[in-house]
């Protein structure tokens, strides 16, 4: 089969297409469905593990790629089903621990959900990666829910990244006021468009100054943080009482100081997560909760998936490099359709 490989640790000149005999069509295990991939999602994980900076997790195909689109094609369909049933033939996106970047790939079956009506395999390429993380974060970790006859609010850093239109329109979807921080006047006009209600440039304006003034002082109950490093301070200066910082990943930096004395005297709490070395089983009860209170969204086109750029397969290079340059708005996806 046809697949990117990292050739080794470095820049996006280091993914490059192989065919050759050893890379084999791999087989499916008890759990397990072989999938014959149509499209496959770039994340920033990916250009991480690239660099080097993302270890693959132990029985996990270093071959690159977090979520996919195509159709199964054979494997065992007989593992306890997510409360849908799933067959040889049928179009499913699938979120897996790697391999995405090739031809054909190994899924969890319970990682598995059909492709949303109305949806092209880019589409649904597009969605298991950010779907997964934001319902696991925002509304698993963080608990993001109605009080006291009120929808609680979310801020979200890069909200035009593929987290954070996703987690716009989710959140929205759900009756929740969604703030975010951008770069650009250029993605502010788009997170604004997809639903958000306040959009910051960052370049321009201190985002706790216009957080606080969009609520009239009370603060942002959830924040789901990409930076970290500094911008830890501020974000507790900009909670709400009872609020939740939810880390997903230190772009600002590892190390950040904060004031204790406001996490303990307004009930703050701070966590964070990583998903790819969580169990089938933990991932599996995202599954059911995304098609449950999510595909309904999708299939009825409440939400929306938000689609920068398609590379074929053989530019996965040029992904990366349009990735890392953080110009896009949405997802960036490799198709296998050459002509593309």
């Amino acid at each position: 089969m046809r697949a990117i490989e990292i050739s080794a640790f470095g820049g996006p000149e280091q993914l490059s297409l192989v065919n050759r005999a050893e890379l084999a069509i791999p087989p499916a295990g008890s759990g397990e469905v072989l999938i014959r991939v149509r499209a496959a999602g770039v994340n920033r994980p990916d250009v991480l593990q690239r660099k080097g900076l993302y270890p693959v997790p132990p029985g996990v195909s270093d071959l690159p790629g977090l979520e996919l689109a195509g159709e199964i094609i054979g494997g065992d369909l007989s593992a306890p089903s997510n409360f849908f049933s799933l067959e040889v033939g049928q179009r499913v996106c699938a979120l897996v621990a790697g391999g995405a970047y090739a031809e054909y790939c190994i899924a969890p079956l319970a990682q598995c959900l059909p492709v949303p009506r109305g949806l092209s395999d880019v589409e649904a390429a597009s969605l298991p990666e950010t779907y997964f993380t934001v319902w696991s974060n925002v509304f698993d970790r963080a608990k993001l829910c109605e009080k006291n006859g009120q929808k609680e609010s979310l801020l979200v850093h890069g909200g035009s990244s593929g987290i954070g239109v996703a987690a716009i329109q989710m959140a929205t979807a759900l009756g929740h006021p969604v703030m975010v921080t951008v770069g650009s006047p250029a993605k502010a006009k788009a997170c604004l468009e997809l639903g958000a209600v306040l959009a910051i440039d960052y370049r321009q304006a201190d985002f706790v100054e216009e957080v606080l003034a969009h609520t009239q002082k009370r603060g942002v109950d959830v924040i789901l943080d990409m930076v970290a490093g500094h911008y830890l301070q501020k974000e507790i200066n900009c909670l709400a009482d009872d609020g939740r910082i939810v880390i997903i990943a230190t772009q600002g930096g590892k190390m950040g100081e904060v004031d204790c004395s406001q996490i303990l005297r307004r009930r703050l709490s701070i966590s964070g997560s990583t998903l790819r070395p969580r169990s089938v089983d933990f991932k599996g009860a995202i599954t059911r909760a995304l098609r449950a209170h999510i595909w309904p969204l999708l299939e009825s086109g409440a939400i929306r998936p938000v689609i920068h750029q398609v590379f074929p397969l053989a530019n996965a290079a040029a992904a990366h490099t349009l990735m890392e340059s953080s110009q896009h708005i949405g997802k960036i996806v490799l198709s296998m359709d050459e002509e593309r």
